[in-house]
């Protein structure tokens, strides 16, 4: 380093939960990278070691040894006088376990950092992991004073529960602030994100360095998007979304403190963004967990022709199979539709009729529903027959079953167990319907960068444009059972991820008896979903990690105005029990 500058290199890596050996060896390529670019310091995400979240995982003593170890082996390493390396891994000092981050140079641990805010909200569940560790001051790389708030550090500011450690960083004479991130993709983050980095850059008086992960594991998409910001706000530097990258910023000091002027990539936005995210999330779904391949019924509708589509970007077409599974309901539109959406995609592609399964069933079923009115029960047959063949085809195969249904549906329970909702995977799990159609309308007009498919129409307009339809009985429409999609939606967002009482809806001009319906549907569905398949999360709120119902419960909201609390009913002594218990 001359006297002026630092060259800090950013490596934005995909790592894997569990795989510390596989983790240990991206970051030790990173550094390769970052000495052949002649950086002093390079710098990888939160518990990037272990992989980011480990859940209780990181609880296993085994695996908390083998983290150390790998990280002990990463500072030995640093003794050839290359760059120093600042990485995320578990720490346990004094029998306590730590989320932190380890500076290694010059053949040592050279210092150690531990997060000091813990999230313990939406998909965060850190409090019973880590200890909270100590607002401690910054690092001294080549003689510059770093400052490392890990994550949430810099989310939250100075309470009763937590500490400012920006604040603390900059009054102990921190120069640069890097802050080493495991932030999960939603719709609209990255304004959020650059609104608190604002804040902090504002208040300190510091550039800052916002390094996150990138990747899928399980439903949480990590979309990178890392980013630097100059003392005076002005953008030092800006990472693409959804893919690795490896950068190296050279920060000069100037009378105004340290600068950057980097290289700044445009990021993806809105539909965009969540299209990225489905194909990310489902890619890194399937390779992590060892499958060769994916399948899925093809139905000639458009939630598995969107599924389809994004198979084969996320894979290739090589790696995907579809399936039409037809009975008698299933119209001639739809086997053709279904044809060439698969020709279109250059996926393999069968017809496997289910007349036989589902006559059989019903056979062995006739003298127990004897007397009995037909009904769901049957309609459910055909679904379950689809699924017990896409199951035995995967069981087979080895490839694993990409389930189709959207958001709108698991809110109200309008699938089938055992049948549509078989699969080891849903990438559209947290896409509501009326985003189902805008997010393939745009496929067949743009396709994400790295994406494997085809270019141009994939999904056939006539999929697009047709009234959707289960085909489980004749002239059957989805509109037959619910509202319109674009009414059902904007009701299940104001309850799902606004979590609005019905009052509130009614209010806002939506009609009384569907909203009450809705909400009745959205809360007996809940057993459905506990057996959903996991699935990309993309909104504020998905089902699953951020919203954890009870499936016995006997709350309903009627949809009647609040009564005010009646405050004179609590003493001052229970008042501060329950702001106790509420912190």
């Amino acid at each position: 380093m001359s006297e002026q500058q630092i060259k800090i290199t950013l490596a934005q890596l995909n790592p894997t939960v569990g795989d510390v050996t596989g983790n240990a060896a991206k970051a030790r390529a990173a550094r390769e990278k970052a000495k052949a670019d002649g950086a002093d310091l390079v710098v990888l995400s939160e518990l990037f070691v272990a992989g980011y979240p480990p859940e209780d995982l990181v609880l296993k003593p085994a695996f908390q040894s083998a983290c150390r170890a790998a990280i002990e082996e990463l500072a030995r390493e640093t003794a050839d006088g290359g760059p120093a390396m600042l990485i995320g891994t578990p720490w346990v000092e004094d029998g306590k376990l730590y989320n932190a981050c380890a500076l290694l140079d010059e053949g040592r641990i050279a210092a150690l950092r531990f997060k000091a805010n813990l999230p313990n909200y939406g998909v965060f569940d850190e409090k019973r992991l880590f200890a909270r560790g100590p607002a401690s001051g910054p690092v001294t790389v080549r003689g510059v004073r770093i400052g490392v708030p890990i994550c949430e550090d810099i989310w939250l500011e100075e309470s009763e529960e937590y500490e400012n450690v920006v604040e603390c960083l900059a009054e102990t004479g921190a120069e640069i602030l890097i802050v080493p991130n495991g932030s999960p993709y939603a719709r609209d983050k990255t304004d959020l994100r650059l609104s608190i980095v604002v804040a902090r850059v504002t208040e300190s008086g510091l550039p800052l360095i916002y390094l996150n992960e990138m990747g899928g594991q399980d439903e949480l998409i990590f979309d990178g998007a890392s980013f630097a910001l100059n003392a005076d706000l002005s953008v030092a530097a800006q990472l693409p979304a959804f893919e690795e990258n490896i950068t190296t910023l050279i920060w000069r000091k100037t009378p105004d403190g340290w600068r950057c002027n980097g290289p700044i990539t445009p990021q993806l936005e809105g539909d965009k963004a969540d299209y990225a995210a489905c194909v990310l999330g489902l890619r890194d779904y399937v390779r992590k967990n060892g499958f060769p391949g994916v399948l899925l019924g093809v139905s000639g509708g458009i939630d598995s022709a969107l599924c389809a589509a994004i198979a084969v970007d996320a894979l290739g077409a090589d790696k995907v199979r579809g399936v039409m599974l037809p009975f008698r309901y299933t119209a001639q539109v739809s086997l053709d539709d279904a044809a060439k959406l698969a020709t279109a995609l250059g996926i393999r592609y069968e017809v496997l009729p289910i007349a036989d399964a589902v006559n059989g069933f019903e056979a062995i079923l006739a003298p127990v529903f004897k007397g009995l009115e037909r009904d769901i029960t049957e309609e459910n047959l055909q679904a379950r027959a689809r699924g017990t063949l896409l199951m035995a085809i995967s069981n087979k195969t080895g490839a694993m079953v990409v389930t189709t249904g959207n958001k709108s549906e698991m809110s109200v329970g309008y699938a089938t167990l055992y049948g549509d909702m078989n699969g080891g995977f849903n990438p559209i799990k947290d896409i509501y319907k009326t985003e189902v159609f805008r997010l393939s309308s745009l496929r067949n007009a743009w396709k994400p960068d790295g994406a494997l498919g085809p270019s141009g129409e994939v999904i056939p307009v006539n999929i697009i444009i047709r009234p959707p339809t289960a085909e489980l009985r004749e002239n059957q429409t989805d509109q037959d059972s619910l509202p319109p999609y674009d009414v059902l939606d904007a009701i299940l967002e104001r309850l799902v991820e606004r979590e609005e009482p019905l009052a509130t809806i009614i209010e806002a001009g939506f009609d009384r008896d569907v909203v009450t319906r809705v909400d009745r549907l959205l809360n007996i569905a809940e057993y459905k979903r506990r057996q959903a398949a996991p699935g990309v999360k993309v909104t504020r709120k998905n089902f699953g990690r951020d919203r954890r119902y009870p499936i016995t419960n006997r709350f309903r909201d009627f949809g009647q105005a609040l009564p005010e609390p009646d405050n004179k009913l609590v003493t001052r002594t229970s008042r501060a029990s329950a702001e106790a218990f509420e912190g």
